[in-house]
């Protein structure tokens, strides 16, 4: 509730809204609610009103661009410390980490000369195969609520506003343009929108981007159902929905609806849906000018909340990029984020003195991933590979050898035809309705463009498979003379990318073979990977030691040394299910995989381990899986239902290991009895808990009524069933330690 000071502050900063807003003419507003360059706002400078300075993206601030083509406008002035991606972020299940990463980005954001910075990404990761999902957090809602917060919070304290994207479930890049989703109204409230609606009411987010999907039928851009009841009235928003960049379509449809600011990928700004089309359409009578004061005013409002105008604006955060501070919380992220997916005969971590020769193979060993994946690209300060940094760490007295191993085809980088605008092409000179081949939806530029896509991918195959195998050999030989080998392979974003999706869930580049090959020579060859979603692993039973890493920043090499020679202890849990195979996927099961057009979330809840619990299928690795180089008991549990609402469950956690470590303990409901159809169990809270060896923790937590509820339809509103609930405390979804019973009034 805000304190009285705070309501007279707000009344006074309305008041000056409303004035300032009966000062603008209708060329001023329209000027302020569309793109006057590809990622900055129309100023009104009669006024003082600044241009909205906009940048991506969630891993770090992107290089500037040309005001009118997506052309870099080549400075060198313009490095940025890169961040580990929120799949990484998520993976360490720390929320101080999360706070950290958002200063971390809004300092930079707020030192480059930034007003939003288009993130964090917290879209429900609905399948491994969606080329986005890098960007993204996790599989559950309750996880990537928990963290988004801090993020948002921190962002915001360096007086730049965090844009919470994309609203909402935008679960795939194929035809992401115009693909219907069809959603029922229980799993949009309890799956999808949970993370935003935190984001809204506690993170206090000062701006939202609308998704380019549609669902159930309107643009996510023009829905006045997820715009104006679900975003302003139930939740209260009252900052800026700014648009993904062309996922605008309709002058009337857009006006009519809270979407405040168009942002697209064209250069003719003043022909946006909401510039001069909305103009004449006001002169027509056809729109009311009051649908443009609502968005003005939203808009000021963010640029008070930011200082950019208003009595406090000299007194804005100045902002700073690249900050030695900064990377020293982007290594120790990375460190938390790493996953220890396997280790059987302590096979991890390496005894550097009992290595002379080391070999490291593998194409990622040596590649650096700031400058791709879409919108994520940065245009990093430096990168530290996984290979550089285990040599930083051995410091020449180790001879460190190493072999490619695979064929990665090279796709140079070029200016000439940008991505982003061919993607959105068709868009400019078709209505939707041209755009539409058919009662199907398929649209034939699209469908050209990935059909050329796919023959280039076989093309490629084709390639790899010729020049493959004398580099498979390189590598054997290599691994038969050292003392110790690491196989460092994965993903890279020519399959972690914006704008389309992986065709399958296997390790690119015969990968797979590879790695069999090395594990018949060296069985104790230590099997790591950098990507950004999860891939099929074969081999696995054969491997001792597997760990994972998604895109973890600047420091990943640094990082990737301190654990691999065990300086860290690691500690990071995956927050998402890495399936056995792809057709064990509850998207592989019902058909929607890959369509174009129309996609409906036939699985309901049953999203992530929700559906492998449900269907008892036993993924390779589970959600909340990972492993540390000590070991944990947990014991004591006691709960405690507090007037029968809430219910409060202490329990210890100790460190029975040698050595100091981390733990993720997490709390999942179970309802017995259930009155409707609810998940076998969903995680509720989460802690880490930090123990030196041989140590002793109680650790106390909280579920609150609200943790208990469903969505009901009918209500349309959240409620909690009275009866017996299982609490279940576990170190991963499938590894329970500790079980109780809770019961609600």
């Amino acid at each position: 509730m805000l304190k009285k000071s705070e309501k007279k502050n707000e009344k006074k900063r309305e008041k000056e809204i409303d004035n300032l807003v009966k000062k603008l003419t209708l060329d001023e507003k329209i000027t302020m609610i569309h793109g006057a360059s590809l990622f900055r706002s129309g100023a009104v400078e009669r006024l003082g009103i600044p241009a909205i300075e906009t940048s991506d993206g969630p891993m770090g601030v992107r290089a500037e661009f040309m005001d009118d083509r997506w052309i870099p406008a080549g400075n060198q002035d313009d490095m940025v410390s890169y961040l580990p991606s929120n799949s990484a972020l998520a993976s360490s299940w720390n929320t101080d980490l999360a706070r950290k990463m958002g200063h971390v980005l809004g300092a930079e954001a707020r030192g480059r000369g930034k007003d939003v910075i288009l993130a964090p990404g917290i879209n429900i990761k609905r399948d491994p195969l969606c080329g986005r999902n890098f960007e993204y957090m996790s599989e559950d809602p309750a996880l990537t609520a928990a963290l988004v917060v801090p993020f948002i919070q921190s962002v915001q304290k360096n007086d730049v506003a965090a844009c919470v994207k994309h609203f909402a479930a935008n679960v795939q890049e194929t035809g992401r343009l115009f693909v219907d989703e069809t959603i029922d109204e229980r799993t949009l409230y309890e799956l999808y929108l949970p993370a935003f609606k935190a984001a809204v009411q506690e993170g206090c987010a000062y701006s939202v981007m609308g998704a380019y999907n549609k669902i159930n039928g309107a643009y996510c851009c023009e829905s006045k159902t997820l715009l104006d009841r679900i975003l302003r009235e139930e939740w209260g928003f009252d900052g800026t929905v700014i648009s993904d960049w062309g996922a605008v379509h309709s002058t009337k449809e857009a006006a009519a609806c809270s979407m405040d600011l168009e942002m697209s990928i064209f250069s003719d700004f003043d022909e946006y849906k909401l510039a001069n089309p909305l103009k004449e359409s006001i002169k027509k009578g056809e729109i009311s000018e009051d649908a443009v004061d609502a968005k003005v005013r939203n808009l000021l409002r963010m640029m008070y909340r930011l200082k950019m105008i208003g009595a406090k604006k000299d007194t804005r955060e100045k902002g700073a990029y690249n900050l030695p501070e900064h990377r020293e919380a982007i290594r120790r992220t990375a460190e938390e984020s790493m996953v220890l997916l396997k280790n059987e005969n302590h096979a991890l971590p390496l005894d550097a003195k009992k290595i002379k020769k080391l070999a490291v193979i593998g194409v990622n060993a040596a590649k650096v991933h700031s400058d791709g994946g879409g919108s994520a690209e940065i245009k990093a300060l430096y990168e530290i590979s996984p290979l550089a940094g285990l040599k930083m760490y051995l410091g020449g007295n180790i001879k460190v050898a190493y072999a490619p191993g695979y064929y990665v085809p090279v796709k140079p980088k070029t200016f000439e035809t940008n991505w982003q605008a061919a993607s959105l092409d068709e868009l400019k000179n078709n209505t939707v309705g041209q755009m539409v081949r058919n009662e199907l939806g398929e649209n034939e530029e699209h469908i050209k463009g990935e059909q050329e896509r796919l023959t280039q991918i076989e093309r490629d195959k084709a390639e790899i498979h010729e020049k493959n195998p004398e580099l498979f050999k390189q590598a054997i030989a290599l691994a038969k003379d050292a003392d110790a080998v690491i196989f460092v392979g994965g993903l890279n974003h020519d399959y972690d990318s914006e704008g389309f999706d992986r065709s399958d869930m296997k390790l690119p580049y015969e990968q797979d073979l590879l790695i069999e090959e090395l594990l018949k020579v060296r069985k104790d060859t230590i099997i790591t990977f950098v990507g950004g979603s999860p891939v099929e692993m074969p081999w696995r039973d054969k491997a001792q030691a597997i760990l994972w890493s998604y895109y973890a920043g600047m420091e990943t090499g640094n990082a990737f040394a301190n654990i691999i020679f065990g300086e860290v202890n690691p500690s990071g849990k995956l927050a998402e299910t890495f399936p056995q195979k792809y057709e064990d996927c509850a998207t592989a099961k019902n058909g929607q995989s890959g369509a174009w057009d129309k996609i409906t979330l036939e699985e309901g809840l049953y999203c992530g381990y929700r559906h492998y619990d449900r269907q008892h299928l036993t993924p390779a690795f589970c959600f909340g899986h990972g492993l540390s180089y000590t070991n944990f008991e947990y014991g004591g549990l006691t709960l405690k239902a507090e007037k029968g609402k809430d219910v409060k469950l202490t329990f210890s956690v100790k460190n029975v290991g040698k050595r100091a470590g981390a733990e993720i303990v997490q709390i999942y409901i179970a309802p017995i009895a259930a009155q409707v159809d609810r998940p076998d169990k969903e995680l509720k809270a989460f802690a880490k808990v930090e123990l030196e060896a041989g140590r002793l923790k109680k650790v106390s937590l909280t579920l609150k009524q609200e943790t208990f509820m469903h969505f009901d339809v009918q209500l349309h509103k959240f409620i909690a069933d009275a009866g017996d609930y299982e609490i279940l405390v576990g170190a991963s979804c499938q590894d329970i330690r500790l079980r109780g019973i809770a019961t609600l009034n």
